[in-house]
């Protein structure tokens, strides 16, 4: 059975053009960059010829990229490196719906003594700008706010709120994991000090990461150590998947420059054949401003997990808003923020295309879905009007 892979905001299948472009770093190249024989030397001009390839990715200049080993160490470090930037200010902003990477860690640094505020969205998804406006102050270290939302797709309104943080003084972090390779980002006209990518989610290996430093913006290093990244990121560089990660970047440009209208259409293609055949479904999130490949999908009256379970058995990939990938069995905290009923919370799909998905690939999801939503909601022992209920009664046994 082939596979049908369509849950790429998780990760993405390493391009092959990628591959090749790694393997001599593992078995001949296999010199430390920090060397100071030519054999480590040859190392070194890799390392910063990908580092161009990543900054021509979005229109930064080389120096301003520092290589990482995640999304995740590139957000914690934006944040840290702010508050310890600025130790009179103990006040972060960020918003309800951010990657774990963000929250997660603004509940760490809560346990010191900084406090965060956690702005709404809409019911459909996007930034509130007003909520912004209200909860910055001169206490204010940074503003952290993601470039677009991995559950959902939809792209919050960067330059605006840049220009709103900028003319306070504030710094300002985007989580830009979701969008990078999947819509052009050029960072000379936006007003961003910070920028998090992961390697993985463009076609790249896992274990690579970049954070964007604007020139000038002050800086203080997370990772403390060797001289390594001109001692913003200390740790021997990990030169197969930075290699790597160019080679991503540069095939993603070349794939940013015929534009996503294809991608796009595969999707809309899928929806609304859905939609259709599906009765109580609903895209969740703002379908004017969102990525290209991403579609949240409710099913009402049927749970989220049951759905995924029986697509797999299809060889269908796709996740669910439902429980996120960290194993919590707690609703989306995503579609939460949002104020979507618990009814469609739970029978959230994401599905997540990238640019190897195939037409062929779609309607054959378009012809086993919808029996599978009949049948689920066949089995079902409650009513639509006490689905809710049951629905409530279990998140409250499972907080327990």
């Amino acid at each position: 059975m082939k596979t049908i892979y369509l849950d790429n905001n998780a990760t993405t299948p390493v391009a092959p053009e990628v591959v090749e472009a790694m393997l001599p770093y593992f078995t001949e190249l296999y010199g430390n960059a920090s060397s100071m024989h030519t054999f480590g030397g040859q190392v070194h001009g890799r390392i910063e010829q990908a580092r161009a390839q990543v900054a021509e990715l979005i229109g930064a200049e080389p120096e301003e990229i520092i290589f990482t080993g995640c999304g995740t160490e590139s957000d914690n470090t934006a944040i840290m490196s702010a508050v310890e930037s600025n130790p009179a200010k103990r006040r972060i902003v960020t918003t309800r719906v951010e990657h774990s990477a963000i929250l997660n860690f603004c509940k760490h640094l809560a346990a010191k003594g900084y406090h965060t505020t956690y702005l709404p969205v809409d019911t459909l998804g996007r930034f509130n700008m007003d909520a912004l406006l209200e909860s910055i102050d001169d206490q204010t270290a940074i503003a952290s706010v993601m470039y677009a939302n991995n559950e959902t797709g939809v792209i919050f309104p960067i330059e605006e709120i840049g220009k709103i943080l900028h003319a306070r003084g504030i710094l300002f972090h985007t989580d830009a994991v979701q969008v990078a390779g999947k819509i052009p980002i050029n960072v000379k006209q936006l007003p961003v000090d910070m920028l998090s990518i992961s390697g993985h989610k463009l076609h790249a290996p896992k274990g690579i990461g970049v954070l964007y430093v604007r020139k000038g913006t002050r800086f203080c290093p997370y990772l403390i150590g060797g001289h390594q990244e001109k001692g913003r990121r200390a740790g021997t560089e990990n030169v197969a998947a930075i290699v790597g990660l160019g080679k991503a970047c540069e095939l993603a440009r070349k794939e940013l420059s015929k534009g996503t209208a294809a991608l796009a259409a595969l999707r809309d293609r899928l929806e609304a054949a859905l939609l259709e055949s599906c009765p109580d479904a609903v895209v969740n999130g703002d379908r004017e401003n969102r990525l290209p490949n991403t579609t949240s999908i409710s099913f009402e009256y049927v749970e989220g997990e049951a759905i995924l379970l029986r697509l797999n058995e299809f060889g269908i990939c796709a996740s669910s808003g439902s429980a996120c990938t960290s194993g919590s069995l707690q609703p989306s905290h995503v579609l939460r923020a949002m104020g979507i009923p618990y009814t469609a919370i739970h029978g959230s799909v994401r599905f997540s295309l990238s640019n190897y998905t195939t037409q062929k690939e779609i309607e054959r999801v378009i012809e086993v879905l919808p029996p599978i939503i009949r049948e689920l909601r066949s089995y079902s022992p409650f009513g639509r009007d006490k689905f809710e209920q049951y629905l409530c009664r279990l998140d409250a046994a499972r907080a327990d």
